[in-house]
């Protein structure tokens, strides 16, 4: 049935480059609902850019139909792929595709595509480059946040403070779901990465900061997605746990 809806919009025959010069990185967990709509949407832009490229839906173990919907496209695009992981959490499943992934850029993207898709441009050279590390911002000059409650924004902040106290000063936006990394950096850094959970954002920032690698911020717009699967205060508190550890782990002198 998939694969009859999206065959309007994939080519019929495509072969696929055997290094992409990006990959679109999502980590999905029961998004069945929201794949249908979003993975046509990022292969359309995909199609405008000269250069190749993939699509990796890394599935965390879902159990709805996000593996049955992601095969029925990839049947029709070779260049979009299903991995399929054991259920780890978001950062298990970010760092199984990043490492999975041959490309020269590898941008993690939320399956909800809150950002725009056609903003991925301005992470990319010619627009941006000589960095490690991009990271989506939603804060200061040029970000704009669209429909977010101001309780979810007010929590956002406070938890955004006690990163940037404990781990990663100046950095105004660590949790964006909107991220770039050369191949350097990813398998230099997720490697090491520890975090299995939502915190794994912070590990891996702090980890690009005590390499010395560049990392810069790209302000974007944001749309708020009522049906995220953040809880915005058991994931929280469990973030701060996290975070704790992260910076316990550092005192110990367990990161290389």
């Amino acid at each position: 049935m998939w694969a009859t809806l999206f065959c309007a919009c994939i080519p019929e025959s495509v072969i696929p480059d055997a290094t992409p010069q990006l990959s679109l990185v999502v980590p999905a967990y029961n998004e069945e609902r929201r794949l249908p709509e979003t993975l046509p949407r990022a292969i359309a832009y995909l199609e405008e850019r000269r250069d190749p490229w993939e699509i990796r839906v890394v599935d965390d173990g879902s159990s709805d139909g996000t593996c049955d919907i992601v095969e029925s496209i990839a049947a029709g695009d070779p260049r979009v792929v299903l991995q399929r992981e054991p259920h780890r959490g978001k950062g298990g499943a970010v760092r199984a595709g990043m490492l999975a992934s041959k490309a020269d850029y590898r941008f993690l993207c939320d399956a909800d595509f809150s950002m725009p898709v056609a903003e991925v441009e301005r992470f990319l050279p010619p627009y941006l480059g000589n960095y490690d590390i991009a990271i989506g911002s939603r804060e200061g000059p040029g970000a704009l946040r669209v429909g977010e409650p101001w309780r979810r924004h007010a929590m956002g902040r406070v938890f955004n403070r006690m990163i940037q106290t404990l781990l990663l000063p100046g950095v105004a936006d660590s949790q964006c779901g909107f991220k770039c990394f050369t191949a350097h950096a990813a398998e230099l850094l997720f490697p090491q990465q520890t975090v299995d959970g939502f915190a794994f954002d912070v590990e891996i920032l702090f980890l690009a900061r005590q390499a010395g690698l560049e990392v810069v911020e790209v302000p974007i717009t944001w749309h708020y997605m009522d049906e995220s699967s953040v809880h915005p205060v058991r994931d929280t508190w469990r973030m701060g746990r996290e975070v704790l550890r992260i910076r316990a782990r550092h005192g110990l002198g367990r990161y290389r």
